[in-house]
């Protein structure tokens, strides 16, 4: 499998390529973003114009323009992703000719100037008019111009120049020169319009882009702009196409590869060429990300191509000794380079295109699960939405490698993109950091969940949407299934069967080489949607929803004998971060209301680990079920990080689901995952804290998760009784009748009769003062517009220690070569906008993300009323 890639000059700009060294840590990466890899490309510039825009957001539409009339316009642009009948553009003039807005003429000067990718909601401020709690309360809705100027030259002119745009929210439309190119209106798809027939030499070509988000669009927050990064491609009118490699595997072994691809080349001229096509393979360099000598050819292909034409050339090597690609951390993650060169009959080069893919087999086994390379690997995996906490959903790499870290030191393996096509980087970073991927399209078809989802379209896009998204991704070696569809409304019907077939029938053409499945939360194993899904993904049904042990496995089992099962969603346990309530449940579940783990008038819900929504499950009793179901493959946990709307049970502003919050701090179920996911780990983890001023002489239950199968509790020196496990899925360790008193907690953990790992947490005294930490011991920060720092505010007591309980309104302050592009403290109920610098601490800690401007010192200060003020000096570089 591969991850396409376009070879590209640098041409002078600087270019953001994003990924080609996303194994290295994060500082370095981000000095990476910013080279192109231009060696032996030809004809072929790929370059970013994220940089330079003006925007200005309409809470009423400013131009009578809309998607509907818009529609027969923009339909064309998805003819390359249609197998039947294309649509003809209408003649005459297109829409918005006469908008101001498009017109060289117009003034934008006092419009926004910000670069790409850029979310217009995200700086709120919160509690946006029409806007719903699960849509994040914040302005994502409205109508949002996009202004760009564009330079083209001489040469320019005899090319075709291409415009990708990795993700715009929502129905895009664009217009070079005051003439409408085409669109697309679905947010999260990736998708190319030619600008040629509407460039001009010179420096004076307008690129406008309308962006048109309706309110009640969405279940949670979709954000709102050009979200993802924009780049122009220019390239020989003889060419690979977009999305134009596809690299299979179908046999792998140690010793010997056997490896597929087809390259499709296409003519976008009047003049026929005749064409030779040949590619090279190369293994990539995992410390560096460069690739390495060349270790196999394709024989040589040769096309005659008319123009407008495009044709597919297809070849198959053998590779000796493959470097295999496979889930860590029992595999490593090795990728190769395909170098595609198209030339002319007398060796010119007319354009280069790379390719990135790695060597493996996948298998859906019945009894194991998923196998790689011939190994089973259980799927310990997450489920995500796509923004980045209070970064919004502006796309940030390095921001998304943070949260997939997180969540590898928990011992996930594997992410199942919750509900939509993923920014293309996300699955290169999973391609390189070696994480197994569920990649998922669709929440729901053609029956609404909201007013004005994607019901409203599926009929025309669900097709084009579909095959764009597999080209795209199909390459990934980190991708082993494709999901269709989260939760449809036609799951009971008959209609779910017809439509699933159809949207199979296009998976099937486009990559046979991966099953799908479905997330089914309300199917039986009986329904005519069920019959079409190749692995049947069940949400809570497989654990019995809420406090059920009614589990659905064994009945799909039993219907379904020869397919793969798995829980494609599970669990949606709640907490709040260092928040704990009393009296706690003795059940190893329990669903959270008002006296059961939940408090209505904080609007939080206690951390113990063991409150779910009325359809969920503690991870206690996920773990208990699963085990009970061996042939099960294994699960995705709603979810892995929280994210903003969908704030389940309280109406916030962002979810309690995650087991890390939307600031990026851990709540207590973190280390209940790690013990089951990561049991190498030597750890023990006590909860809750020891600063109970309110609780002295009350019983406060203690709890220890650890992967040892033994634990013992000393308060003050005294031992609380050696416990040993309960069960084998059991990683709780519990002591339920503890009085408090201020002092100490231990609990020492064995292992096989061995000391495994010792924690204690003490009583903190009175905070006297912050301190301030760069995650990681980060000092430095390139000044290239995408490497962050993310900078914790804690405050402690004389000792250093964390006062759990603190509150206080802290305020940052930057001098010099930075600034501060937001603050969080991972509270889902805390209304401060998130470019705010003054907000309170939440369980004593909050966040800041510091961007370097510039080359220098970077001082931040952290301030509050009556504690020692604490600072930290970063360098810009």
């Amino acid at each position: 499998m591969a991850v396409m890639r376009c070879a590209y000059q640098v041409c002078g700009l600087v270019l953001l390529t994003l990924l080609l060294l996303a194994s290295l840590p994060s500082t370095t990466l981000a000095a990476a973003t910013l080279k192109a890899r231009a060696a032996n490309a030809f004809g072929r510039e790929r370059i970013s114009i994220n940089a330079g825009w003006r925007f200005q957001r309409f809470t009423s539409n400013p131009d009578s323009l809309s998607y509907n009339t818009l529609k027969s316009f923009v339909l064309p642009s998805a003819n390359d992703f249609v197998a039947g009948s294309k649509k003809q553009r209408p003649s005459g003039a297109a829409p918005g000719s006469d908008v101001k807005f498009v017109q060289g003429s117009f003034d934008d000067s006092s419009w926004t100037q910000l670069n790409l990718p850029h979310d217009w909601a995200i700086k709120g401020p919160f509690g946006a008019p029409g806007v719903s709690g699960g849509m994040g309360k914040l302005p994502s809705n409205g109508v949002g111009w996009y202004r760009k100027n564009l330079s083209f030259t001489a040469d320019d002119s005899k090319k075709t120049v291409y415009l990708d745009v990795d993700g715009a929210m929502s129905y895009a439309a664009v217009w070079l020169n005051g003439k409408l190119v085409g669109g697309w209106p679905f947010g999260y798809a990736s998708f190319r319009l030619d600008l040629t027939p509407y460039l001009k030499v010179g420096s004076d070509n307008i690129l406008a882009i309308r962006l048109d988000n309706p309110t009640d669009n969405s279940r949670w927050y979709p954000g709102g702009g050009i979200y993802r990064n924009v780049w122009l491609v220019k390239v020989d009118p003889v060419h690979v196409g977009q999305y134009g490699t596809y690299v299979t595997t179908p046999k792998v072994s140690a010793q010997s590869a056997t490896v597929n691809l087809t390259v499709t080349v296409e003519n976008t001229g009047t003049d026929a060429k005749q064409v030779d096509v040949v590619t090279t393979i190369h293994p990539i360099d995992a410390s560096t990300g460069q690739s390495g000598t060349e270790v196999a050819t394709f024989p040589k292909a040769s096309a005659n191509l008319k123009g407008g034409a495009k044709q597919s050339l297809s070849g198959s090597i053998t590779i000796t000794n493959p470097a295999l690609w496979g889930p860590v951390p029992a595999q490593k993650p090795n990728l190769y380079l395909a170098r595609t060169t198209v030339s002319t009959k007398d060796g010119t080069p007319l354009d280069t295109y790379e390719t990135e893919f790695g060597i493996r087999s996948i298998t859906y086994d019945i009894n194991k699960g998923i196998l790689v390379n011939n190994q089973a690997v259980r799927v310990q995996g997450t489920c995500n939405h796509h923004d980045l906490g209070s970064l919004g959903a502006a796309f940030n790499i390095v921001a998304a490698r943070r949260q997939l870290e997180a969540l590898q030191e928990m011992g996930s393996n594997a992410l199942r993109t919750s509900h939509n096509p993923p920014a293309p980087e996300f699955l290169e970073l999973a391609d390189k950091m070696g994480f197994m991927v569920l990649d998922e399209i669709f929440d729901c078809w053609s029956q609404r969940k909201t007013t004005n989802d994607f019901h409203l379209i599926f009929d025309d896009w669900s097709e084009p949407d579909l095959r764009n998204f597999l080209r795209r991704d199909r390459n990934h070696p980190s991708i082993i299934a494709w999901s269709i569809g989260n939760e449809v409304g036609e799951q009971g019907s008959a209609s779910g069967g017809t439509i699933a077939s159809r949207l199979k029938g296009i998976v099937q053409a486009e990559d046979p080489t991966r099953q799908i499945t479905a997330a089914m939360n309300a199917a039986s194993a009986g329904s005519a949607m069920a019959q079409q899904i190749d692995i049947p993904g069940l949400n809570y049904q497989g654990e019995g929803t809420g406090t059920s042990t009614n589990s659905a496995f064994p009945a799909f089992r039993k219907q379904f004998p020869n397919r793969m099962l798995w829980t494609t969603e599970s669990s949606s346990a709640v907490s709040s971060r260092g928040v704990y309530m009393f009296p706690v449940t003795s059940a190893n579940s329990a669903t959270v209301g008002d006296n059961s783990g939940g408090n209505p008038s904080a609007m939080q819900v206690s951390d113990y680990g063991l409150y779910a929504t009325s359809w969920g499950s503690s991870p206690d009793k996920v773990f208990e079920q699963q085990d009970k179901y061996p042939y099960v493959a294994g699960e995705f946990v709603w979810t892995g990080w929280d994210y903003i709307g969908e704030p389940t049970p309280y109406n916030a502003r962002s979810s309690y689901f995650g087991i890390i919050d939307l600031a990026g701090f851990k709540k207590d179920r973190f280390w209940i995952y790690q013990a089951r996911w990561n049991p190498t780990v030597k750890m023990a983890h006590i909860l809750p804290h020891w600063t109970w001023p309110n609780r002295v002489g009350q019983v406060t239950p203690v709890h220890v998760f650890s992967s040892a199968d033994e634990a013992e509790l000393f308060v003050d020196g005294k031992s609380q009784g050696r416990i040993k496990k309960a069960a084998q899925s059991t990683y709780r360790f519990r002591w339920d009748k503890v009085t408090y008193q201020p002092g100490e907690v231990k609990v020492v953990t064995y292992k096989n009769g061995q000391e495994w790992a010792t924690e204690t947490k003490k009583t903190a005294g009175d905070a006297v003062g912050l301190k301030v930490v760069a995650e990681k011991n980060v000092t430095g920060i390139y000044a290239d517009g995408v490497d962050l720092a993310f900078v914790s505010v804690a405050v402690v007591d004389k000792d250093g220690a964390l006062v759990p309980g603190a509150s206080n309104t802290v305020t940052w302050k930057v001098e010099g070569a930075g600034e501060i592009v937001s603050t969080d403290n991972g509270d889902a109920t805390d209304m401060t906008s998130f470019g705010s610098l003054s907000r309170k601490v939440f369980g004593g800690l909050g966040l800041a993300i510091v961007r370097a401007k510039g080359t220098g010192e970077i001082k931040l200060t952290v301030e509050t009323a009556g504690l020692k003020a604490g600072s930290l000096t970063l360098v810009g570089k």
